[in-house]
C-alpha cells in the first residue's frame, strides 16, 4: 500500500509540472480562465488526500477541458461554509456534511458515490488494556461504557453520527456512559493514533482507513485491535454546486457527472484514481439514500 501511494504521489506530482492539476500555466489565457474548484472533507492523512484529489482534478481537467484546481479546507465545517459561498464547486462529502451542505444550498446536484459508499461501515476499535474484548453484534456496544472514548470528526457520518446511532440502538448514551466526555480526533486517522497511544481506551472511525492503516502497516495490532464492524449504511458522494454552469458553460454539470460515472478502471489513469479512492467503479445516488443520515442528524441535533 506505501508503494502504491508514493507512485500515486509520483503520478500526481507529474501531472502537476504537466500543468494537467495546477493552477498555474505558462499560457496566459489558461491562468485567467476560471477553474473548476474541487476539494473533500479532510478526514484522513492531508499528504494522502492531496494526492487522491490531485488525481481527480488531473482526471476531470482532460475530460472536461476546463481547468480544474484542488482547494483543501480545514475541517468539516470549512467545507460546507465555502460551498454556500461558492467558493467550491465539487465536493466529495460525507452522507451527513453532504446533507447539511444541501440544506445550505439548496440547488446543488447531487451527482454519484462510490460502489463501496453504498454498503458502508465503522469500525470500533479498542486499546488491548482497556479489555474490551470482541464484539458480536450491536447489542454488544454496551462493553464500552465506562472506557474513555473518542470519535472523529463531530460532522463525520462514519466516525460519529452513524456510531452514535448503533451506540443508543445497544443502550450507551455517550452524553453519560462513557468515562468524561467523548473526544472528536478531528479525522480518522488521529482516531486510530490516539486509541493506539492509550490517549483513548477505545474509538471509532472509517472502515476503509482502518483497512488501508492495516495494509500499510501503520499502526501497531499489539497496541490497538478492531472489536466491532457495524451494519451497513450510505456515505460518501459527490456534490456540485448549483453555479458550475454559469462558471464554466452550459452542460457542464451534467459531463461533470457523465465523467465521475465514466470512471471504470478502463485504463492505468482510470484504475490509479479509484484504488485512491478505495473503489471499484462510481455510480449513481439519490437524495433519498441519505434520508436516515438526515433523520439521525436531526435527532443529534446536528441538522436543523
Amino acid at each position: 500500500m506505501w508503494v502504491k501511494r508514493v507512485l500515486a504521489g509520483a503520478a500526481a506530482l507529474s501531472l502537476c509540472l504537466l500543468g494537467a492539476a495546477c493552477s498555474g500555466s505558462d499560457g496566459a489565457g489558461e491562468e485567467t480562465a476560471p477553474a473548476l474548484r474541487i476539494s473533500a472533507i479532510p478526514d484522513r492523512d492531508p499528504t494522502e488526500l492531496a494526492t487522491r484529489e490531485n488525481a481527480m482534478a488531473a482526471y476531470l481537467q482532460a475530460s472536461l477541458g476546463v481547468r480544474v484546481e484542488y482547494v483543501p479546507v480545514t475541517d468539516y465545517a470549512a467545507s460546507v461554509s465555502l460551498f454556500k459561498t461558492g467558493d467550491l464547486d465539487l465536493v466529495f462529502y460525507g452522507g451527513l456534511t453532504g446533507v447539511q451542505a444541501r440544506q445550505q444550498v439548496p440547488d446543488a446536484v447531487l451527482l454519484a458515490q462510490r460502489d463501496i459508499d453504498a454498503t458502508f461501515k465503522s469500525v470500533f476499535i479498542a486499546n488491548p488494556s482497556a479489555g474490551v474484548g470482541q464484539i458480536s453484534g450491536v447489542e454488544g456496544l454496551t462493553a464500552l461504557r465506562g472506557k474513555r472514548f473518542t470519535f472523529g470528526s463531530e460532522s463525520s457520518t462514519s466516525g460519529r453520527l452513524m456510531p452514535e446511532y448503533f451506540l443508543a440502538d445497544a443502550g450507551v448514551d455517550s452524553a453519560t456512559d462513557f468515562a468524561g466526555s467523548p473526544g472528536y480526533s478531528g479525522s480518522h486517522d488521529k482516531t486510530v493514533d490516539l486509541v493506539e497511544s492509550g490517549s483513548y481506551e477505545a474509538g471509532v472511525l472509517n472502515v476503509q482507513v482502518w483497512q488501508d492503516r492495516l495494509e500499510a502497516h501503520s499502526l501497531d495490532t499489539e497496541k490497538v485491535q478492531a472489536v466491532f464492524t457495524t451494519p451497513t449504511y450510505h456515505d460518501y458522494h459527490w456534490i456540485a454546486g448549483p453555479e458550475v454552469d454559469d462558471r464554466l458553460g452550459d452542460g457542464v454539470t451534467n459531463r461533470l457527472r457523465d465523467a465521475l460515472l465514466a470512471l471504470d478502471g478502463s485504463d492505468a489513469a482510470e484504475k490509479k484514481v479509484l484504488e485512491l479512492y478505495g473503489a471499484r467503479s462510481v455510480i449513481p445516488t439519490a437524495p433519498e439514500n441519505y434520508d436516515e443520515i438526515e433523520e439521525i442528524g436531526r435527532q443529534l441535533g446536528l441538522l436543523r
